[in-house]
């Protein structure tokens, strides 16, 4: 997974150990998505940056920054506390940057990434422009001494995975658009690509990011 500029990005696998858990990072999606209230539409945009169908010529909104701030504030231990660091693309004291991401992480924060789309996004994506903003939930290692990012990207157009699960989950003839689910199918679809269909596991939206963290990221155009 992952293009030239996109940060590489693979999936969680049984035994990583990240900080917090795995499955503390569960619950708190879980129960967070549970709460969600709203129409069935409210309910699935709060989560998700949803296509108008399996088609992916378009999007429902490109609200990522606002999305972001939201569900970063709710799948933080202490709600309302999502982290902001200062500009990743100023190489200046970028180690120190990310060693603030990992100390809010291991206090149990979701942590706001704000970047070029091209960078921080997916390689699928249909945001290859301007900037893409995604949530850090926790921070792990690998076996080989690299350290990872476990983030989560609302964007449904992300990978082959994401719309492939996102395909699977809309399949009919004639297919149900996102403003025709009822408000509990929009919460079966959230916990499905966030979450999956396993005990453990999560779904496509949540993916693990290697991240070049002694080097600035590229420069986003904020429009």
């Amino acid at each position: 997974m992952g293009g030239y500029f996109v940060i590489k990005q693979a999936y969680v696998q049984a035994g990583d150990i990240t900080t917090p858990t795995l499955q503390t990072i569960r619950e708190r999606i879980s129960t967070a998505v549970d709460e969600t209230a709203g129409t069935a539409l409210e309910r699935l945009t709060r989560w998700l940056q949803a296509p108008t169908s399996s088609e992916f010529t378009d999007m429902l909104d490109q609200d990522c920054k606002v999305r972001a701030e939201a569900v970063g504030d709710l799948l933080s231990a202490e709600r309302g506390t999502l982290f902001h660091p200062s500009n990743l693309s100023v190489a200046f004291n970028i180690s120190k940057r990310w060693e603030s991401i990992n100390a809010a992480l291991e206090k149990g924060r979701a942590v706001y990434i704000s970047g070029s789309a091209s960078h921080v996004g997916g390689d699928k994506s249909r945001f290859k422009m301007s900037f893409h903003v995604i949530v850090f939930l926790a921070v792990g290692r690998e076996t080989d001494g690299r350290v990872y990012y476990l983030g989560f990207d609302p964007d449904v157009s992300a990978t082959t995975e994401t719309r492939d699960a996102w395909k699977a989950l809309v399949a009919g003839d004639p297919e149900p658009k996102p403003g025709d689910f009822s408000a509990t199918r929009s919460l079966e679809v959230v916990r499905a690509m966030m979450l999956g269909d396993t005990a453990h596991g999560f779904g496509p939206l949540v993916r693990k990011y290697y991240v070049e963290t002694a080097e600035p990221f590229p420069k986003a155009v904020y429009a």
